[in-house]
Order: C-alpha cells, then sequence, then structure tokens
C-alpha cells in the first residue's frame, strides 16, 4: 500500500512512524520535516499528504503534528478526504470502519511507540462497514465536499 507521511516536526515519533510503515511492507512518501527541503509547516504538508490521497496517488495518508488537531484540520479541507484524530486503538478502528476515514492524524506529543503500533494494528485491520446508516453519513460527508449537503 501506498502511504503518505507529513509531520511537522522532525521527532522520534514521526521517524518511527515512518520506519514502522515500511517494516509493514508499505511503500512510503514522505513530506514536511521528514522530507529535506520540503515545507515542514503543519498546514502545508498536512495538505500535501491528504491531496496524494484525494488525487489518487496514495492509499491512505498519516499526518503528525504535536497535537494531531492542525494536521486533522488541514487534511480535512481537501476534498475527498476523512482525517480523523486517533489517539489510542478503539477510535482508529472506529474510524476506518463507522467513517471510513481514509487519512489517520496522530498527536506527536501523545503518541509512544508502542501505543503508535496499536493504533496502526487497529487502522490497517479494520476496514468500512457496510452499515446503512454508517455509508449514508459517509455519503452526506461528501456531498458537504461540494456544498450540495442538504
Amino acid at each position: 500500500m501506498r502511504i503518505s507521511v507529513s509531520s511537522d516536526m522532525d521527532e522520534p515519533v514521526a521517524r518511527g512512524l515512518v520506519a514502522e510503515l515500511r517494516a509493514r511492507g508499505h511503500d512510503v512518501v514522505a513530506h514536511g520535516a521528514l522530507e529535506p527541503g520540503d515545507d515542514p509547516r503543519w498546514a502545508v504538508c498536512s495538505e500535501a499528504a491528504a491531496r496524494e490521497v484525494a488525487d489518487g496517488r496514495a492509499d491512505q495518508a498519516v499526518v503528525c503534528c504535536w497535537t494531531g488537531t492542525g494536521a486533522s484540520i488541514a487534511a480535512n479541507k481537501v476534498p475527498g478526504v476523512r482525517a480523523a484524530l486517533c489517539t489510542d486503538a478503539y477510535t482508529a478502528d472506529g474510524a476506518r470502519r463507522w467513517n471510513h476515514a481514509n487519512v489517520l492524524a496522530l498527536s506527536l506529543r501523545l503518541t509512544s511507540e508502542p501505543l503508535l503500533k496499536e493504533i496502526l494494528d487497529a487502522w490497517f485491520s479494520a476496514e468500512a462497514g457496510e452499515d446503512t446508516e454508517d455509508r449514508e453519513n459517509v455519503a452526506h460527508v461528501g456531498r458537504l465536499d461540494h456544498g450540495r449537503a442538504p
């Protein structure tokens, strides 16, 4: 799977994330502070990672900043992206299952290495659910991207 990763800071968690994704066999494209010469501002690098998902150049993305909040906000401004800030495995599972999230947002401050692995395990093992209400909600969010939601 091709995963676009961004971080506004070159922190051990961000480096560990890239290493863990590669160890799991994913093709990783780095943005921001993880890519020398790239713009490290959280709004810019999160948008770049999210845009790769929206444009079909990446299957998913992981965006990081100190709290994860700014990265998730920036990613969610890209039409077609459903970014979820996940601080635990249960939230990551639910974000994929119920919200069909395609971008994972992480906090560089709160995410330890063991927690990172738990979140990634949950994120990659969960699949978009088939529940009609969940699908309708995801479709509604998609229409919001285009200003057409009732």
